[in-house]
């Protein structure tokens, strides 16, 4: 049975070495990286006891562990590929007993969401629970307010099983895309929101979120809510990455499709 008092781990799953925009999670928004802005506002979430960056063991991904270690942040180092195994070894070696994913391309992600997600999460007592599932299952939040939430020993039992590349790499696909696997929830919002994209995976993307950022700056409180208000006021900002299309789950590192092609010849 799940209880509130369990201890509950946010993950941020962060790498330099993104395919669309290279080193983006420390790039410089208003003084900061944006990795500083989803911990800080991962730390305004009330349930959420501890905070780890999980990130790659390679040397590409050094100036992510350095910038954690400078700043007091807990930091993990994993598999590359395997990022499913990274977020296992992480959740054991910080006892988490609650996993709660979050990427480090959401800069504006929102606390007080983090906590409902959570709480239903409890209150339902499913294994797994998500404010959004990747296309092609459906949405209703921006995405870039993405939230995943497992138990141990989902998230252990899908790190024992899963063996397709894109379940290792996206972590969590195991514990959804087979109905009768897990219980599991999904938490809708109405109205529909899900055609807003708030992430950061190109140069326009990420051009959008700085002007975001910097119309609320210095304060890193604002919720989802007030950004919605922002960009419906100004709707010219997010004609900056309307363009951009979503990645499907089943995509998986065009470094892993590489080394495929390499196995085969």
């Amino acid at each position: 049975m799940i209880e509130k008092n369990q201890k509950k781990v946010a993950i941020i799953q962060a790498r330099m070495g993104s395919s669309r925009l290279p080193g983006k999670v420390l790039k410089n928004i208003a003084g900061k990286p944006m990795l500083a802005y989803v911990c800080e506002r991962i730390c305004l979430s009330k349930l959420i006891n501890h905070i780890v960056v999980a990130t790659t063991d390679e040397t590409s991904d050094d100036p992510i562990a350095n910038y954690c270690m400078e700043n007091d942040i807990s930091c993990f180092r994993g598999k590359q590929f395997d990022v499913l195994d990274r977020f296992y070894q992480a959740a054991l070696i910080f006892k988490a007993d609650i996993i709660v994913r979050i990427t480090a391309d959401c800069p504006l992600i929102d606390p007080e969401m983090i906590d409902d997600v959570i709480e239903s999460f409890i209150n339902q007592e499913v294994d797994f629970a998500a404010n959004r599932l990747p296309p092609p299952w459906k949405r209703s939040f921006p995405i870039g307010l993405d939230i995943e939430v497992s138990t141990f020993s989902a998230l252990e039992k899908a790190w024992k099983e899963a063996t397709l590349e894109f379940e290792r790499e996206h972590v969590m696909p195991f514990l959804y895309d087979h109905p009768n696997r897990f219980k599991t929830l999904l938490i809708h919002h109405e109205p529909d929101y899900g055609n807003k994209r708030w992430t950061v995976d190109t140069q326009q993307d990420f051009d959008m979120v700085e002007k975001i950022i910097e119309h609320f700056f210095p304060t890193n409180d604002f919720s989802w809510l007030d950004v919605l208000d922002f960009v419906h006021l100004n709707p010219e900002i997010e004609l900056i990455n309307k363009q951009v299309a979503a990645k499907f789950v089943q995509s998986v590192d065009e470094r892993v499709i590489a080394n495929n092609r390499k196995d085969n010849l």
